[in-house]
């Protein structure tokens, strides 16, 4: 929930002028009012446009929320999935976001899950079994076709916003560990497929190091992602 309207124009625009340069996909999720303005703005690009959150009901008496179908008939191409804020600040459960990636799926959304523990579940060295069952109740459900239209987000919940920093090593290591949950479930051809994303502070001072990991394929950028140069510089790391 940040930046005003001209600004995000402004950041779409000036992302969007070194976009020659850009190797790997560029998904912007900007807050629900400002889709259409950037939409428009980056009409023609290769960035994509993706939401921050989606219902877990189709459509109804349901003020303020916004559904599936309602972002496909925009044509927005992704939707985020199971944010940690949204864990956190709206008591999101696994059965909820099992919903919402349900109905993601079936309105041709591409969902981006996220997946990770909290300060205390780290501590307590339980960080694997609390992930494994996030992906048991909320994506592994899913079918081959559907789950490989599905990107993983790793979030550690400790590691964000708090000054405390997940080494390359810690992020690496729990990004292998959801790959082997996919394989055991899918198969190693899905396994090697799926993108898996670090969404813990990926900074331009840290984005080359993690970013040089085996299983971690790319960023869910927070704070940096809201100026342009940091963000740009994240995207050259890649």
């Amino acid at each position: 929930m940040n930046l005003t309207l001209p600004e995000a124009v402004k950041l779409a625009t000036d992302l969007k002028a070194d976009e020659s340069s850009y190797r790997h996909e560029v998904i912007l999720c900007p807050s629900f009012p400002y889709l259409s303005p950037l939409q428009a703005e980056l009409k023609g690009s290769k960035i994509k446009l993706g939401a921050q959150n989606c219902a877990d009901r189709e459509n109804g008496a349901f003020t303020g929320e916004v559904s599936a179908p309602m972002l496909a008939s925009m044509s927005i191409p992704y939707v985020i999935i199971g944010h940690s804020e949204r864990r956190i600040y709206y008591h999101e459960s696994n059965e909820v976001l099992k919903e919402k990636m349900d109905l993601a799926l079936r309105y041709g959304l591409l969902p981006i899950f996220c997946c990770g523990e909290t300060k205390e579940i780290r501590i307590d060295e339980k960080q694997e079994a609390y992930v494994e069952k996030q992906l048991d109740v909320s994506l592994f459900h899913l079918n081959e076709d559907d789950i490989a239209n599905t990107i993983i987000a790793y979030e550690p919940v400790w590691a964000i916003g708090t000054g405390l920093n997940a080494t390359p090593q810690q992020a690496q290591d729990m990004h292998h560990f959801i790959r082997t949950k996919v394989n055991a479930r899918y198969g190693s051809g899905i396994a090697e497929r799926i993108i898996i994303l670090y969404g813990g502070s990926m900074k331009p001072d840290n984005a080359t190091a993690l970013l040089s990991e085996t299983d971690i394929d790319g960023g869910l950028i927070g704070g940096a992602s809201l100026k342009a140069d940091d963000f740009k510089k994240i995207i050259a790391a890649v």
